[in-house]
C-alpha cells in the first residue's frame, strides 16, 4: 500500500484529497498547523518548518501538496514564507527521504494576466505577471515543484479551477453572506463566461495525477468541470441552493476594478494595524476574476489522467441544495 502524505488538509479540497486517497486503499498522513481528529496519522505544524517537513515525510512514497496561504490580501513576506518557501522545503524533505512522487496542487491564477481566458490551456506560470501577491507566490512556487521533476523524483501541478461545494468558506459562504447582506453586486451584468470545480471532481483529478505520474510528470494542468457558464447564472444558482435573494445590481466592471485597487491597498494598510482580519468586499484581481471570461480547453487534462468528472454542475449545485437544507 502506497504511503501518501497531504499537506494542507484543513482546507475544503484538502479533507476531501485525504478522505478519497483513504477509501481508495492508501496509508494517509496529513500535515496542517491546526490539530485535527481523523481516521489517519496526522502531524501538526507549518510546511516551511525543516523539522516539520522532514517529520512528515519521512517514510512516504508519495506527496500531495495543498499547504498554501490563501487570500486576497496580506503582506507579501507572509506569501512567500509559505508558499514559496514552504514548497520548497517539502520539495527537498520529500527527495531527501526518497518520496518518489510529488503532486503539487497549484491554481490557473499562476498564468492568468488580467485578460480573458476562452478555450486555452494551462500556459505557462509567471510570477512577474501574474496578478496578486498569492497568484504570484504560487507561480514561483510551481516554478520550483516542476523544475525538480525527474524520472527519480516525479513531480505534476495539478491547477483546480475555483473549487466549491458544501462547506466551501472561500467562494460559496461568501456569496450566500453578501447576497444575504444585499451587498453582492454582478459586474457587467454577469455575463462573463466561467468554469468552475466541484470539489469531489478537483479531488479525483489530483489523485488521478498521482495516479497517472506515468504520464502527468513533468506537465501542469488544468482541471475544470468543463461546463463554462456565465458567471451571473453560476452564483443565482449558489444563492437559490442557499434560499438567498440573488444579486439584483450590475456595476460596471471598469469601475470595480478601480474600486478594487483602492480598497485594496486601503484593507492591507488596516491590516497592518489589526484593524481588519477578514478579506476585502473587493479586490482588483477579485473584479477581473468576475467581469472576464476564464475558461479551459480540458481536451489534453483529460486525456493526460484519463479521467472525467463525475459530478455534473447542476448536481453539484443539487447536492448544495441538501447541504443547506439538512444544516441551515
Amino acid at each position: 500500500m502506497t504511503r501518501v502524505l497531504v499537506t494542507g488538509t484543513s482546507g475544503l479540497l484538502g479533507r476531501a484529497v485525504a478522505r478519497l486517497l483513504h477509501e481508495r486503499g492508501y496509508t494517509v498522513r496529513t500535515l496542517q498547523r491546526s490539530a485535527v481528529h481523523d481516521p489517519w496519522e496526522s502531524v501538526q505544524g507549518s510546511v516551511a518548518d525543516p523539522d516539520v517537513a522532514a517529520r512528515a515525510v519521512a517514510g512516504a512514497d508519495a506527496v500531495v501538496h495543498l499547504a498554501a496561504k490563501v487570500s486576497f490580501t496580506g503582506q507579501w513576506a507572509d506569501f512567500v514564507a509559505t508558499n514559496i518557501v514552504g514548497t520548497r522545503q517539502l520539495l527537498a524533505a520529500a527527495q531527501h527521504a526518497g518520496v518518489r512522487d510529488f503532486v503539487f496542487v497549484s491554481s490557473p491564477s499562476v498564468a492568468h494576466f488580467g485578460s480573458s481566458i476562452v478555450g486555452a490551456g494551462a500556459g505557462t506560470a509567471d510570477p512577474s505577471r501574474a496578478r496578486g501577491f498569492y497568484a504570484r507566490s504560487k507561480a514561483a512556487a510551481e516554478g520550483l515543484a516542476l523544475a525538480a521533476d525527474s524520472p527519480t523524483f516525479r513531480v505534476t501541478a495539478i491547477r483546480p479551477h475555483i473549487v466549491w461545494g458544501p462547506g466551501d468558506t472561500q467562494l460559496v459562504e461568501r456569496v450566500v453572506a453578501r447576497a444575504r447582506a444585499g451587498r453582492l453586486p454582478l459586474l457587467d451584468g454577469g455575463r462573463a463566461l466561467i468554469d468552475t470545480t466541484y470539489v469531489d471532481n478537483a479531488a479525483e483529478a489530483i489523485v488521478r495525477g498521482l495516479e497517472r505520474m506515468d504520464h502527468a510528470h513533468g506537465q501542469a494542468l488544468v482541471v475544470t468541470n468543463g461546463e463554462p457558464r456565465p458567471v451571473g447564472e453560476l452564483i443565482a444558482g449558489i444563492c437559490a441552493a442557499a434560499g438567498v435573494p440573488e444579486p439584483a445590481v450590475s456595476v460596471p466592471g471598469w469601475l470595480a476594478r478601480g474600486a478594487g485597487s483602492m480598497i485594496e491597498k486601503a484593507w492591507t494598510a488596516a491590516g497592518t494595524r489589526g484593524w481588519v482580519r477578514d478579506e476585502p468586499p473587493m479586490t482588483r484581481f477579485l473584479a477581473e476574476q468576475l467581469s472576464t471570461a476564464h475558461w479551459f480547453d480540458q481536451r489534453h487534462t483529460r486525456q493526460v489522467l484519463d479521467w472525467t468528472p463525475s459530478v455534473s454542475l447542476d448536481e453539484g449545485l443539487a447536492r448544495l441544495a441538501e447541504h443547506y437544507r439538512t444544516r441551515p
